[in-house]
């Protein structure tokens, strides 16, 4: 049997070096050795540095082994502090705003750091996040969502004197085609009724139709004014144009100092990004008292069973919803949005989401 060969310590540096400047299997090739041997030599000067492949006459002591082991132990653990100081410094900004803030913080920073690493910083179980990012609406679901807000907003644009022949005619135009009989079926799930249709007329003695058990009728009445914090927090929804397309900015207002203390800017209209996400930085930022009223219009991002489940686990919270195309019932939140898309929108230029992100993160710590 032919005899192994060995190797001296210069010739096995330079295979390593060489691997690092190539690959392990080029390298290996080029030399006319086993790629096992670069692999394990690898290993070697990895974990003992200087003092590997001391062999004939400068045998390593059992002190320096262990030296040299607890020198690579301590340059590991140093080298994870300072990764974990470097996430930390990266996410300090959205920890203080929620867990969704946070789950989106992670999402966007797959590329630089492991995800076991990021949520061990920021205190977030890697299943928990998991469980966030696979839960999320079908595209049949988001498309829905989209052609209620659609619906919605040609409804209101047109002063509520649209029907569903009309509003099928504008969707048409817009690129979106929708039939008469489907447009009657989400109307009617919205709650909108136009003010030429007989049934408006028959059914405008009543304050509120309970089309749906997550619509709830107006308590709020705009008595704007309150005494106290977290006796009325209202919430809306608006879009922004960014250079990555629409986002839609969503906020909730405590109508005793006017502060926004929850808010979420998100590229979709799913519930998880937008009431959802708001509601939750709110109740960390001002906890909600009893008899809190909480007000919002009657859009599917807030007349829906997860978010009334939601606000009802709660104590003692009162949902309150605009009339149906009566903006004024939510005036405040709607005035604030129109003025801050006015004072965040460059005509010169267009923002890219982040850019955006960080401006309305900016205007709204400077504001209070």
């Amino acid at each position: 049997m032919e005899k192994s060969k060995i190797y001296d310590r210069d010739f096995k540096v330079n295979a390593v070096k060489l691997a690092l400047e190539k690959n392990r299997f080029k390298a290996a090739k080029e030399l006319g050795i086993p790629t096992t041997n670069i692999y394990r030599w690898q290993s070697e000067l990895q974990k003992f540095g200087i003092d590997s492949f001391c062999r004939g006459g400068h045998f390593r002591n059992p002190e320096q082994k262990r030296l040299a082991v607890l020198k690579m132990t301590l340059t590991k653990k140093l080298q994870k502090v300072e990764r974990q100081v470097e996430i930390y410094k990266s996410a300090r900004k959205y920890i203080l705003q929620g867990k969704p803030m946070i789950f989106y913080f992670i999402e966007n920073n797959l590329d630089k750091y492991s995800i076991c690493g990021m949520c061990e910083v920021l205190g977030i179980i890697p299943s928990t996040y998991y469980r966030w990012r696979d839960n999320v609406l079908s595209p049949r679901q988001l498309k829905t969502l989209l052609l209620e807000k659609e619906i919605t907003s040609i409804f209101y644009e047109y002063k509520e004197r649209y029907g569903n022949i009309k509003i099928s005619t504008e969707l048409l135009s817009r690129g979106v085609k929708l039939s008469p009989p489907q447009v009657t079926f989400y109307m009617r799930k919205l709650g909108l009724i136009s003010k030429l249709s007989s049934r408006r007329k028959s059914s405008s003695s009543s304050p509120f139709i309970p089309y749906n058990p997550c619509v709830f009728p107006n308590i709020l009445n705009r008595q704007f004014k309150v005494e106290e914090p977290s006796q009325v927090w209202v919430s809306d929804i608006a879009s922004i144009e960014t250079e990555n397309g629409l986002s839609y900015l969503t906020i909730i207002m405590d109508l005793f100092d006017r502060k926004i203390i929850g808010w979420n800017l998100s590229t979709g209209l799913t519930i998880k990004e937008t009431s959802m996400p708001a509601w939750e930085m709110a109740v960390l930022n001002r906890e909600p008292k009893k008899g809190l009223i909480f007000h919002s219009d009657r859009s599917p991002q807030y007349a829906n069973k997860l978010f009334m489940h939601k606000l009802n686990s709660y104590k003692d919270i009162k949902r309150s919803m605009s009339r149906s195309g009566n903006h004024l019932d939510n005036a405040l939140a709607g005035n604030f949005l129109i003025s801050l898309k006015s004072k965040l929108v460059d005509l010169n230029m267009l923002l890219t989401k982040k850019q955006m992100e960080e401006k309305i993160f900016e205007y709204f710590e400077n504001s209070h």
